[in-house]
């Protein structure tokens, strides 16, 4: 379902971003990218989003090179939300919506059933500044998940969440994939997140970021992997890989 084919990225200023990535994340299946930063991870998946085209290679979506706008099967969720900060908490997780022209009965029904999921009922109104950033997170997973997207592109989404917010949002991920079988491509610097939610976990050098390792996780799946010796086994063996980058 993504596929990375020799991709090159060598920025007009010279910088080279990205040298030969290849590997593929199979359709429901959940992949996390690790390494150091400036390594390329948020060059990369801007590339499978389509907001980038790489210098050369291709990035596959769906069996077809990534190029706006035909993504409609794909959603990316930033680092910093990209919330309107003019916009409530209903209209920024409805707007998708509304592009793409859908009846305003289906929209209340999509955005009502998903803040209720995500426990936002009772903030529909509450506007971005109004929210706590790990509020504001769930907002923008809403929003991605109103277009019923086949893949999920995440850069980072959690980074800058405390440390009970993160792990309850990594759960929220977790029973997404378990449920629907969402295929989910994360970007990440933390190696506990990469191996607790990826089942495939692909460890970058550092710049011009390469795939020196790919971290096979099959006991990934569960939340209670966080507490078996299988997870601090497998937390290990993917940090001296970074390190060994």
């Amino acid at each position: 379902m993504i596929e990375a084919r020799s991709i090159n990225k060598v920025y007009e200023d010279g910088t080279e971003a990205l040298k030969d990535i290849s590997f593929s994340v199979k359709r429901g299946e959940s992949c996390s990218i690790i390494g150091p930063s400036g390594c390329g991870k948020t060059t990369l998946l801007f590339i499978f989003s389509g907001l980038l085209r790489p210098t050369s290679g291709e990035a596959i979506i769906n069996g077809e090179p990534a190029r706006l706008p035909d993504m409609k099967d794909v959603a990316l969720i930033l680092q910093d939300y990209g919330l309107f900060p003019w916009k409530n908490v209903f209209e920024n997780v409805a707007i998708g919506l509304e592009i793409r022209g859908i009846p305003g009965k289906e929209i209340k029904r999509t955005v009502d059933s998903l803040l209720k999921s995500l426990n936002l009922n009772g903030f529909e109104k509450y506007y971005p500044k109004q929210l706590s950033g790990g509020m504001r997170q769930r907002v923008a997973f809403a929003r991605a998940l109103a277009l019923r997207p086949g893949i999920l592109l995440m850069d980072e989404p959690l980074s800058s969440l405390d440390a009970l917010s993160r792990e309850n949002l990594q759960n929220f991920l977790l029973e997404l994939w378990i449920e629907n079988k969402i295929t989910m491509l994360l970007v990440t610097h933390s190696i506990e997140e990469a191996v607790f939610l990826g089942k495939k976990i692909v460890v970058l050098s550092p710049r011009p970021g390469r795939v020196v390792k790919i971290v096979k996780n099959p006991d990934a799946g569960s939340i209670e992997y966080r507490d078996k010796e299988e997870f601090f086994e497998k937390c290990r063996e993917v940090r001296q890989s970074v390190e060994a980058t």
